[in-house]
């Protein structure tokens, strides 16, 4: 009997997402917890030494891609710079990792010198990328581009029978909470240590990926 996976990412994620949970075996249960809604905001970014993106939406939500085409780009991961690739982004570098790395890779690769970065981000991000990176002397535009919406009530999906709910953010668990999610006889499959602790406690059992990166969540999932 194959696994019962929700998958709780916003849409157009959620599908690929599924497309994955199948390639391995398991039924993948589409339950979006968060709706992804753009924001209007300050696109004025010709200065721009490079741009920051921490999450394929904040790509998606960026309407002037093919107009600053040769700004480099970096990502948080893989899935962030396919996404900017995909736009029209000509020099793409992912951090293949969480904020840290992403912050790593700007000071190795960038210099404070020559000119702002603007980080095109949603309105919650896990980790303070523009925090490190203005430590270390850059001066760093933040730029809300979306904001991911709690779900207005809990999925009909979430209700039947499930063996695992993903969680890829701390505001996916919350929102599973607050919207009243059953956790009894039910694992959390949690992206990193800080999701598990927004997703709590009741769960049949807690995974947390060795790494930040969905390969890795599916790994932990499918081999427990």
């Amino acid at each position: 009997m194959s696994l019962r996976i929700a998958v709780t990412r916003a849409q157009p994620d959620a599908e690929d997402t599924a497309v994955q949970v199948r390639a391995r075996g398991g039924e993948a249960i589409i339950a979006p917890l968060l709706r992804i809604i753009p924001c209007g905001y300050d696109t004025n970014i010709d200065a721009a030494q490079a741009l920051i993106f921490t999450s394929a939406a904040g790509v998606r939500a960026f309407p002037d891609a093919q107009r600053m085409r040769a700004t480099p780009v970096l990502t948080v991961g893989d899935a962030s710079a396919a996404a900017a690739r995909a736009a029209g982004f000509a020099h793409v570098r992912s951090a293949d990792g969480d904020a840290v790395a992403l912050a790593r890779l700007a000071i190795a690769t960038l210099d404070p010198a020559r000119g702002p970065l603007i980080h095109i981000r949603g309105a919650h991000i896990a980790g303070d990328v523009g925090g490190q990176l203005e430590a270390a002397g850059f001066v760093v535009d933040q730029r809300i581009a979306y904001t991911a919406a709690p779900a207005p009530a809990l999925p009909d999906a979430l209700r039947g029978p499930l063996d695992v709910v993903l969680l890829y953010s701390a505001r996916a668990a919350e929102a599973f909470t607050a919207l009243g999610g059953d956790r009894a006889g039910r694992s959390a499959a949690c992206l990193s240590q800080g999701v598990a602790e927004a997703a709590g406690a009741g769960w049949a059992r807690v995974i947390v990926a060795a790494r930040p990166r969905e390969a890795a969540l599916l790994d932990a999932v499918f081999a427990a």
